[in-house]
């Protein structure tokens, strides 16, 4: 799947923009070789299942210069795909694995994407850090992801939180429904008929 597939999924992508993703396009077949940072059957179609699904979060991030956390980053989607979309937003990126972060730092430096990444779990604070939008895609349920953005929602009511999901959603939703309340906007995917998007805002817990 080629370029051209994703600029017709995403057309409103910046030129300056697109010369990054193909950078980070080229550094993740080069890093794949050495570490498993997506799975290898998707390759072929990383402009579709990693980049295009991606950025489709962007036009739901109504704020600008906000702080952004993505959670479990991994290879960077969506987080780093976001920040080379939208170069006003403060993004964070929260990973444990060591080799993962490198490859991040490597993308931002060679693509001039300023990022923060933090090498450590989802579960450890950050001291002093309070994001205003939290990403995550193809990291937990819904209930674990309300799990960890609990803490940050307790102290900012503007919370929200954009949640690439696949099939199941429907009961994920359910499910953390019985501990959480939260609004929630549904998006259907651009790049698979059975995903969508959860835009989450006013999370609290049950009592």
């Amino acid at each position: 799947m080629s370029v051209e597939v994703f600029k017709k999924l995403c057309p409103y992508v910046s030129r300056e923009s697109l010369e990054k993703l193909e950078a980070y396009h080229a550094l993740l077949l080069k890093w794949q070789k050495a570490i498993n940072l997506v799975s290898p059957k998707t390759l072929n179609e990383a402009w579709i299942r990693h980049f295009a699904d991606s950025a489709q979060i962007a036009p739901y991030v109504s704020r600008e210069s906000i702080k952004v956390a993505d959670l479990g980053s991994g290879a960077g989607f969506a987080g780093l795909v976001l920040a080379m979309l939208r170069p006003d937003l403060d993004l964070h990126f929260i990973e444990s694995d060591e080799r993962k972060c490198q490859f991040l730092r490597t993308v931002s430096r060679e693509t001039n994407t300023p990022i923060n990444v933090h090498t450590q779990r989802i579960e450890a604070p950050i001291e002093g850090f309070v994001p205003e939008l939290v990403t995550a895609r193809a990291l937990a349920d819904l209930g674990a992801l309300c799990d960890f953005v609990l803490p940050w929602a307790e102290q900012s009511s503007s919370l929200e939180c954009l949640f690439l999901k696949g099939a199941r959603y429907e009961e994920e939703i359910a499910s953390a429904r019985e501990r959480y309340q939260f609004d929630a906007q549904i998006h259907q995917s651009i790049t698979d008929p059975s995903a969508v998007i959860l835009h989450l805002k006013n999370i609290s817990a049950k009592h």
